[in-house]
């Protein structure tokens, strides 16, 4: 028998379609699950509060699932290649797995330890478990980089059919050796102030409760996904994001069970199959631009003229600026660690152009609070909104927060929902409270200024200062939004 294969868990902590692991499973010898917690690896974006929350209960998942099949996670904390040489020297392995990752860090780490391990007769060996297409393999006509999306996915979509995704590996072969771990909990990842009441009440990590999400999705909002999916008060989205980026559920699954359950192309599934192809794109985007997290893709915004302004991004990250939809988003966001992405738009929207701060303070705010926080997602849409990226909303299309409430939460359900001092008021007023009649607000117990607060700013004025400002790096016309 062969001697031990380490499978190095990252960002795909399942057994299904796990290249990694089922290639390690077919070796005919012991295999030793390694997941190490390195955080100082991935700085400046080592995972926030609500990520480190889902981490700990995905690795409690995964050891679960892994010792039905006879493998007992290792977990260990420090350098990766510190820890994995540790490891090698321990179990004697002779071969390393691990699925690709694709941040800018990762890959410089990995491309480290690859060289590395390989140079002293360690079979080191990599795949791809957490895309459809990889970055390198989708160029437009020109050899470059896609930056439009509609065209990147016409691209990827002539690539053919997806291959299968791979079966849940067999149980163990051979024992490996036993060595020390940690617990989960020995990696002190949940809040020692309990913050996360919220979160947990809303989420179970998991790749069963993956499964269990996308079955019910499939089932249930599928076929009105196109219609539904914009009104943050209704179920229509699949809430797979966070399963997503921690790999408890890869892409292949996904589309294989839609195209599985609904084998005919219609625009109810196609609408929802290319929100993976954004996804995808996201990937695109920074792999081939990795400085993008940071600065702006198109140069020209690296002299946009930011505020800043404490005050203002205090009252934005808490919920109070004074627009309902806006602060029943930031409140769900603080609460669930998840916010519907027409409100990722609104409320992104009206903090760099009706607060004019920066972009970057928004994308580091989300991934502090998001179960989600993916580097190339979070990212993408910043800089979508921002107007500063690739495929990006005009910076002159400034979401008005009171007739995005209107349109998307027209009786106030959602608001109600989030912003509950705001519960009593009629449909009419809900989305702009201080145009509300006195009678009405002392009717609804709402008192503009103690109860809920005046609006931080007003939305006019805030929109021609944004336009003003935009003429300021390209000497554009204030268009009028769309």
């Amino acid at each position: 028998m062969k001697r031990p294969s380490i499978v190095w868990f990252r960002k795909d902590l399942r057994l299904e379609d796990n290249a990694a692991f089922y290639t390690a499973a077919e070796r005919d010898g012991p295999i030793i699950p390694l997941y190490i917690w390195a955080p100082e690896e991935e700085r400046p974006w080592e995972p926030g509060g609500a990520s480190r929350w889902w981490l700990h209960y995905s690795l409690e998942s995964l050891s679960d699932e892994l010792e039905t099949l006879g493998y007992p996670l290792i977990i260990r904390a420090g350098p990766s290649l510190h820890v994995l040489e540790e490891v090698i020297k321990e179990t004697r392995a002779e071969a390393l797995f691990w699925n690709r990752l694709y941040e800018p860090e990762a890959i410089k780490r990995d491309t480290r330890i690859k060289s590395t391990l390989s140079s002293r007769g360690i079979d080191v060996q990599t795949f791809n478990a957490s895309l459809l297409f990889e970055p390198w393999t989708i160029f437009n006509k020109q050899k470059k980089p896609f930056q439009v999306f509609t065209r990147f996915w016409q691209a990827c979509l002539k690539q053919g059919e997806m291959t299968s995704p791979l079966p849940m590996p067999p149980h163990a072969r051979g024992r490996a050796p036993s060595i020390k771990s940690l617990s989960p909990s020995e990696l002190h990842l949940l809040p020692e102030v309990p913050w996360d009441q919220g979160i947990s009440a809303i989420w179970r990590p998991g790749a069963h409760h993956a499964r269990q999400r996308l079955d019910y999705f499939i089932e249930h909002a599928l076929m009105d996904y196109k219609e539904q999916r914009e009104f943050p008060g209704k179920h229509g989205v699949s809430y797979l994001s966070p399963y997503l980026h921690f790999g408890e559920i890869s892409p292949r699954m996904i589309w294989h069970e839609v195209v599985r359950e609904y084998p005919e192309e219609s625009e109810e599934r196609d609408a929802y199959l290319r929100q993976l192809g954004w996804r995808e794109f996201a990937h695109h985007l920074l792999y081939h631009f990795p400085f993008t997290p940071t600065d702006p893709l198109r140069r020209e915004f690296s002299h946009f003229p930011w505020h800043h302004d404490d005050k203002a991004l205090k009252a934005w990250q808490t919920g109070y600026t004074g627009y309902p939809l806006v602060d029943a988003g930031m409140r769900q966001l603080w609460i669930t660690g998840w916010m519907h992405n027409r409100l990722r738009m609104v409320v992104g929207s009206f903090l760099v152009k009706d607060l004019l701060l920066p972009w970057q303070e928004g994308a580091k705010w989300f991934w502090d609070t998001l179960v989600d926080a993916d580097l190339a997602n979070n990212t993408l849409g910043w800089q979508w909104v921002a107007g500063c990226g690739a495929d990006a909303a005009p910076y002159f299309r400034i979401f008005n927060p009171v007739t995005q409430g209107e349109k998307f939460d027209g009786t106030g359900e959602y608001v109600r929902r989030w912003v509950p001092e705001l519960a009593k008021l009629p449909d009419e007023w809900i989305q702009q409270p201080w145009d509300a009649p006195p009678d009405v607000l002392k009717q609804a117990e709402v008192e503009i200024g103690k109860t809920y607060p005046h609006p931080i700013v007003d939305h006019s004025v805030a929109r021609k200062r944004a336009l003003d400002a935009l003429k300021e790096i390209t000497g554009a016309k204030a268009f009028e939004t769309p």
